[in-house]
């Protein structure tokens, strides 16, 4: 059993750091009134997915910032990461230092949006989504989608927005491989792209990483081959494992080093604070989406010759210690595309300092939005 969870003012932040606590409590499930919703597929227009079949309906949840310009040219489109969601901006968001009046994502300029993905779990169509030709939800029955798939319901959400042209897409992990996507399949709708610790394929080390994740929630004798009554355990186990790609050696050893836990004193504060993150996790988001999200990423692959096909301005920023997607897959992206640029974002964080590191972060990509 691991120990019960604490309110966030019980915990010791003078040890913690303020971005450790923000990471040890990942972003709460979105509240249904912080989001909008919009059907952009139906029985009539169907979503014809990339590895065959279709989907009808299709239901985006999505949060938009900012106005809409009479143009309809000032939109900046944030993709989210694995088991992220569209809540960004705003107190309750995980981007929320970004976003804003004066801020990197200036809302007196740009209509700021974003959208949960398909095949999630927080309004957009996935495998909690009631299955039209059954009397349940779909479950394990949701159809195997791509990043594209995903992208081309994002693409479809703009056409009903009345978006003609979308200034910049902007994404970090997954949401940058969606970034990629964007520029390759939509060069005529998007001006210019970020992308944030994301590579243009897995490696063989992000595939076995990713591979474990799922066998810890396949392996579950609760699972149930994806019918679960409640969400399986092993759903907690695969964040588990996945955080320590999402952080470094330094990072642990900073932060949690070889400790005594706060909150179960017989054990090392490295072991609570995995079992935190998996329990947070079991706590708002869906053992299928998790599958199902994370076999479209390991099919995910831009070859190089997709790549120097893109001629939009692309960013293209690297972490130091991220041993998850190494910064040298990163440069590759914007060492291949017709313009591209690379930063480096040091930080002892791993993969996660796009989302602790903001004050690092948004220099660079400030600087790169002023020019396009």
């Amino acid at each position: 059993m691991t120990a019960s969870l604490k309110p966030e003012r019980d915990l010791h932040f003078e040890i913690l750091g303020d971005y450790e606590a923000r990471v040890l409590f990942p972003e709460p499930r979105p509240v249904a009134r912080e989001m909008r919703y919009a059907t952009v597929f139906n029985a009539k227009k169907p979503l014809f997915l990339e590895l065959g079949g279709s989907l009808a309906p299709v239901r985006v949840a999505y949060t938009t910032y900012g106005t809409l310009n009479e143009a309809r040219d000032n939109a900046v489109v944030v993709c989210h990461a694995l088991t992220g969601s569209a809540v960004v901006g705003g107190s309750s968001g995980w981007w929320p230092e970004l976003i804003g009046e004066g801020r990197m994502l200036d809302t007196n300029k740009d209509f700021v949006i974003c959208a949960n993905v398909l095949g999630g779990c927080y309004g957009t169509t996935g495998p909690t989504s009631p299955n039209p030709n059954s009397s349940s939800d779909y479950l394990s029955d949701f159809p195997e989608i791509t990043v594209g798939d995903m992208v081309r319901v994002q693409a479809a959400l703009l056409e009903v927005l009345a978006v003609r042209r979308v200034r910049v897409v902007v994404g970090g992990s997954m949401g940058g491989m969606q970034v990629l996507e964007w520029l390759h399949a939509f060069p005529d709708l998007v001006g210019a792209g970020v992308v944030i610790g994301a590579p243009a394929r897995h490696s063989a080390w992000a595939l076995a990483l990713y591979h474990l994740s799922r066998q810890a929630i396949q392996n579950d004798p609760d699972f149930r081959g994806g019918r679960y009554a409640a969400q399986p355990k092993g759903l907690a186990l695969a964040r588990e494992i996945a955080t320590i790609s999402y952080r470094s050696p330094a990072s642990f050893e900073l932060t949690q080093a070889r400790r005594p836990s706060k909150l179960d004193p017989s054990k090392f504060a490295m072991q609570t604070y995995l079992e935190h993150q998996g329990e947070k996790l079991l706590e708002r988001f869906d053992a299928n989406s998790y599958l199902t999200i994370s076999r479209a990423l390991d099919r995910f692959d831009l070859t190089d010759a997709q790549l120097t096909t893109i001629a939009q301005p692309v960013l293209c920023v690297g972490i130091s210690s991220d041993c998850l997607y190494l910064p040298h897959e990163v440069k590759h992206i914007g060492d291949t595309v017709q313009n591209g640029r690379y930063a480096h974002l040091e930080s002892v964080h791993g993969h996660d300092a796009f989302l602790i590191e903001m004050d690092k972060l948004e220099p660079s990509v400030r600087d790169f939005l002023s020019r396009v």
